[in-house]
């Protein structure tokens, strides 16, 4: 598999990547971990084996704090991931992209593909989680939160709490999008799970009403979870990314 390198924000913090250039005129994909997750997840790694295979190009990274890069997870926002992304976009001389965004980072996805504009080509979003500092919250939460304090949620992935800082819940409060139109217009697929727990799948209905794009599909899986990761789960995500690249 293509090798993990550094790439060096303004600020000095090391961003991991991997790039697999594209050898054809196809846009490349760049995929969006979620919430704590990093490029070696199953979903990143069938996608960039999927693109080595079609000679299609093919973009993973860890966001500051997560996985092999530098930083600490408490300084990160979704602002901060957003210009890590799209500055290493402009650095490997990217020009045409499918975003692929996984529960979290499908909330990035819509952030990077504002910020791209004519460069975007497509979208695909995996339970795609826009706003969840909103919905995803108790009132007790919201009030501990904006006081400055952490909330820790149960994990059901691994032995450790998961953490959300204040200044993540604040960040992603002034980064809300369903609430009005949003201005995307290129194709838009999305999966979800209806057994997902974590990311009701109304949420990839509301954003599909939202976005002004007229070519976007929902996808449900009756019996899918929410990381859609099983090998039934990862082949339909690359029918529909191929289907984004024709």
């Amino acid at each position: 598999m293509t090798c993990v390198q550094f790439f060096q924000m303004p600020d000095g913090e090391q961003i991991a990547f991997r790039h697999h250039g594209q050898i054809n005129d196809k846009p490349t994909l760049v995929f969006l971990p979620g919430y704590m997750s990093d490029m070696d997840g199953g979903k990143a790694t069938a996608l960039l084996e999927w693109a080595e295979q079609q000679s299609a190009g093919c973009l993973l990274l860890d966001y500051s704090g997560c996985g092999q890069s530098g930083g600490d997870f408490a300084d990160g926002t979704l602002s901060k991931w957003r210009d890590e992304v799209l500055a290493l976009i402009e650095a490997r001389g990217i020009d045409q992209v499918v975003l692929i965004g996984s529960s979290m980072g499908g909330w990035l996805m819509l952030m990077i593909a504002l910020a791209l504009g004519p460069r975007l080509v497509g979208m695909a979003g995996i339970a795609p989680a826009p706003d969840f500092t909103e919905w995803g919250r108790s009132e007790a939460d919201r009030t501990k939160l904006e006081a400055g304090e952490t909330v820790f949620d149960e994990n059901p992935y691994g032995p450790e709490p998961t953490p959300m800082h204040a200044e993540f819940w604040k960040d992603g409060q002034t980064n809300r999008l369903l609430g009005n139109e949003i201005a995307i217009d290129c194709p838009v697929r999305l999966l979800h799970g209806e057994r997902d727990t974590d990311v009701p799948h109304r949420i990839s209905l509301e954003l599909a009403k939202q976005l002004r794009s007229d070519d976007v599909q929902v996808t449900l899986i009756k019996d899918g979870d929410h990381r859609l990761s099983r090998g039934s789960d990862i082949t339909l995500l690359l029918s529909q990314v191929q289907n984004l690249l024709v």
